[in-house]
């Protein structure tokens, strides 16, 4: 079983008990993070959301605020003397998916939910276009 979440703009494919580096949430180390904005699940069936599934979570624990590794942007123009060194680390956090939920509901409401029977369908000849010919200026003078 899994599902593919968007977190903070970004995509991820997610299973119980995995943990991954997300952008940075907010919430203290030990909090409980949830997200609804599910794309697909996986549970013995594929649900593809349009855009999103409903009814569906996924719930995760904040482990860890932590920062990436330094990038490294360097700019030069050969001849010319000019060198820029700059770096950047992105902030990330660390989180365990403790559970994706709803499934159960969604079984509920398939059970309770019986399909509509289907009715004959009524439909109605639009009536006939009247035909008007109009005459030609010549036909007229006669």
């Amino acid at each position: 079983m899994f599902a593919i979440v968007e977190i903070a703009g970004l995509q991820y494919k997610v299973e119980q008990d995995q943990k991954l580096f997300v952008n940075r949430l907010k919430g203290d180390i030990g909090g409980k993070v949830s997200f609804d904005k599910i794309l697909l699940t996986v549970n013995g069936s594929t649900s593809i959301g349009a855009p999103a599934v409903s009814g569906i979570t996924v719930d995760a624990e904040i482990l860890n605020h932590v920062k990436a590794d330094k990038v490294i942007i360097f700019k030069k123009k050969r001849r010319k003397g000019y060198e820029k060194k700059n770096g950047h680390r992105q902030s990330l956090t660390q989180i365990q998916i403790t559970g994706i939920t709803g499934f159960e509901k969604k079984k509920e409401e398939k059970k309770a939910a019986p399909k509509p029977k289907k009715e004959a369908a009524v439909t109605e000849e639009a009536p006939a276009a009247k035909t008007t010919s109009k005459k030609s200026d010549s036909e007229t003078a006669e």
